[in-house]
């Protein structure tokens, strides 16, 4: 009997609200080399020092369309009128080759990731929702950043109350405390899903 030294990577899916700290968990695997973000196509304009290719992939609506109509995507979701995707071939390709994907998606985009009939996603997909340890925490990490006006931050606080409603359609929850121990289980969980059997083939 031969043991298969080369294993899938996974496709780790993040979701939750802004200041739940799941960007910067991501950010922190992926800097030591252990994970890709994998690059996503948005309808919405470019930030300041965005770069095409390298933070997204920055689409006209009507090329997106087109896409979904290819069905060149496996998730894409309709989000505060701008449009977001992951293309089939990027994951795919890197679960492949052994490398780590990690989506920081929305609800809807996880919810078409897990409805996939695709193979490489049933058996590599690694779901995680990142919670809030509660509403009022959650605002005043918000309302620090000072980025937006009144209405904007109220609007932003009910999509993050609604997104917060999904957690159970998760497999793994994570409630946000001290930003090394949320590293730690995170890391942890990254760690126990590699030796995962499905992984092997």
């Amino acid at each position: 009997m031969t043991f298969p030294a080369q294993r899938l990577g996974l496709l780790i899916v993040l979701s939750g609200p802004s200041g739940t700290g799941k960007t910067t968990l991501a950010r922190r695997v992926c800097d030591r080399g252990e994970a890709i973000f994998s690059v996503s196509c948005t309808t919405r304009a470019p930030r300041p020092g965005e770069v095409d290719g390298k933070d997204y992939f920055f689409l006209q609506d009507a090329d997106f369309v087109e896409k979904i109509g290819r069905g060149e995507f496996f998730e894409h979701a309709h989000v505060h009128g701008r449009r977001y995707g992951t293309l089939k071939s990027y994951v795919i390709d890197n679960l492949q080759r052994g490398i780590d994907v990690i989506l920081d998606i929305d609800v809807q985009g996880a919810a078409q990731v897990r409805a996939s009939d695709d193979e490489h996603i049933r058996r590599c997909l690694l779901d995680i929702f990142v919670m809030p340890p509660s509403i009022d925490e959650l605002r005043a990490r918000l309302s620090g950043r000072a980025t937006e006006d009144a209405a904007a931050f109220e609007l932003r606080m009910k999509n993050a109350a609604e997104e917060m409603s999904h957690w159970p359609e998760y497999s793994h929850v994570l409630v946000s405390a001290a930003r090394e121990a949320d590293a730690a289980r995170f890391e942890a969980l990254l760690t126990a899903a590699r030796m995962r059997s499905s992984l092997r083939s």
